[in-house]
């Protein structure tokens, strides 16, 4: 250990001596929305519209039509290993999906050169928190891994309307914070270099999310 980092933490150390312990924390906000579904779903979409992206509402009859709308020309697309089938259109000529493993070290797995080959990604999410226009996607098997939903510059996010809840402690109460967690408001975005905004420099530029009812 170096002169100066012991000294530091003696400084710390000495300012701590008599064990002060803060004040415990007062939670006055709200922690359980009394709001109605359809309110909650009307105040994420108009969230997810603020941040640009495209938001659309399927059932279970047509959502893989719209899926099909939504890939257009895409070639190749990457789906997680634990997706439902039943989204997906089928595969044409000219058109095919790829199941990434899950698991970077797993056989199946997709390199980071391979999956910025590909078109578009398609995955389904844990929760959405109406509140602040957010999806989360937990690691789970209709999710995939992180990097599946980052390198791709199109994501179609499915979500399940009985995901989505009004308030942030709500959301956190439903995701498992010993998995990696993903947190998608709008597609990436960035204004750092001369205020002008540009997309798509820390993930996908095109954001479609399918409110699944």
């Amino acid at each position: 250990m170096t002169d100066a980092k012991s000294e530091i933490l003696g400084r710390i150390r000495a300012s701590l001596w008599d064990s002060p312990q803060p004040a415990e924390p007062v939670r006055t906000y709200r922690r359980v929305s009394d709001k109605g579904q359809e309110e909650i779903i009307e105040i994420l979409v108009d969230r997810l519209i603020d941040y640009k992206a495209n938001v659309y509402h399927e059932t279970a009859e047509t959502i893989a039509g719209r899926i099909d709308e939504l890939l257009a020309k895409a070639s190749r697309y990457v789906v997680p290993a634990g997706l439902d089938a039943a989204w997906l259109p089928e595969d044409t000529a000219s058109r095919s999906a790829v199941t990434d493993s899950g698991n970077a070290d797993k056989p199946g797995a997709l390199s980071v050169r391979e999956l910025d080959a590909v078109d578009a990604v398609v995955t389904s999410s844990t929760v959405s928190c109406a509140e602040t226009g957010t999806i989360a996607l937990n690691s789970n098997p209709a999710e995939g891994r992180r990097a599946i939903t980052l390198v791709p510059d199109h994501h179609i996010c499915v979500v399940p309307v009985e995901t989505i809840v009004e308030l942030i402690p709500e959301t956190v109460a439903r995701l498992d914070i010993e998995k990696p967690i993903t947190w998608i408001s709008g597609p990436s975005a960035t204004s750092d270099i001369e205020l002008i905004r540009v997309e798509g420099v820390h993930g996908p530029r095109t954001l479609d999310v399918i409110i699944l009812k």
